[in-house]
């Protein structure tokens, strides 16, 4: 059960840091998903799953080094954006080229009528 606290006004509270654990029943087991690593707490009697506890994250980053990691995101951000305006300032010449071979591919091929499905009849 828990703890009631009465607490003056404007008094802060800390935040809670633990976890609840409930007593384990007979009827209960766990089982770990081979998919995600978590692990489901099931009830034999009910047929169900009753519980469910993540796996522990361990690639979490530190608070401290929160500055480091924003700022490299954000210089990966630049480096994308300066790579697609690159990239467009680009675009327009090679279409450009592009027409132009074939205008003058298309200069160099005799003109010829199509050729119909009813035509060859």
């Amino acid at each position: 059960m828990r703890k009631r606290l009465r607490l003056a006004r404007g008094a802060a509270v800390a935040p809670r840091t633990e976890k609840v654990v409930m007593a384990k029943l007979e009827s209960e087991f766990d089982v770990k998903c081979p998919c995600c690593g978590a692990t489901l707490v099931i009830d034999r009697n009910l047929g169900r799953v009753v519980g469910h506890h993540d796996r522990p994250k361990g690639d979490r980053p530190e608070l401290s080094d929160a500055q480091r990691i924003l700022e490299q995101e954000a210089a990966r951000r630049e480096a994308i954006f300066n790579q697609s305006v690159a990239a467009e300032r680009t675009r327009g010449d090679s279409l450009s080229k592009r027409f132009e071979e074939a205008l003058k591919q298309a200069k160099e091929e005799p003109i010829t009528r199509p050729e119909r499905e009813f035509d060859l009849d």
